[in-house]
């Protein structure tokens, strides 16, 4: 059985609420655990938290999920770039599926509302990465007697 971290932002609750129950019926249906839920602050706090999960060895994955509604100001646009690419970054130094389940920047509310099942979609995600990939191999890059041969 696959096990999931998940990461759950805790800015704009009434929707990663939904968010949330979105993942774990996910998960529920694909017959993965859900081996630990993080709660965060907000989506700019989800890398440090699946950090954490992803060095876990009964984690296999990390789903994150939270929603970044637009502003007055370009706030949204650095909180999701920034989030994005730290999340990519713990993904390859952990050599663990991370995925992305945060909606935004650019919406309104309401349009966040209509994207909860982005939380269904980055399970998912997580749970066919850790399907397809294949398993490291330990004596990548090293000399084998056929290399030298």
């Amino acid at each position: 059985m696959t096990t999931l971290g998940l990461v759950v932002a805790e800015f704009n609750r009434p929707i990663t609420e939904q968010m949330e129950q979105e993942a774990l019926e996910a998960a529920q249906k694909a017959g993965a655990e859900v081996y630990e839920t993080v709660h965060v602050p907000g989506a700019y706090d989800a890398p440090l938290a699946a950090d954490r999960l992803a060095r876990l060895e009964a984690v296999d994955a990390v789903a994150v999920i939270g929603t970044v509604i637009t502003g007055d100001t370009d706030h949204d646009q650095v909180i999701t770039d920034a989030t994005a690419q730290r999340l990519s970054d713990v993904s390859l130094e952990r050599d663990t599926p991370v995925t992305l389940g945060v909606t935004g920047p650019g919406m309104s509310a309401a349009e966040a509302r209509e994207r909860v099942e982005n939380a269904a979609k980055a399970v998912d995600g997580a749970l066919e990465l850790v399907d397809q990939l294949p398993d490291p191999d330990p004596d990548a890059g090293g000399d084998t007697d056929e290399d030298t041969a």
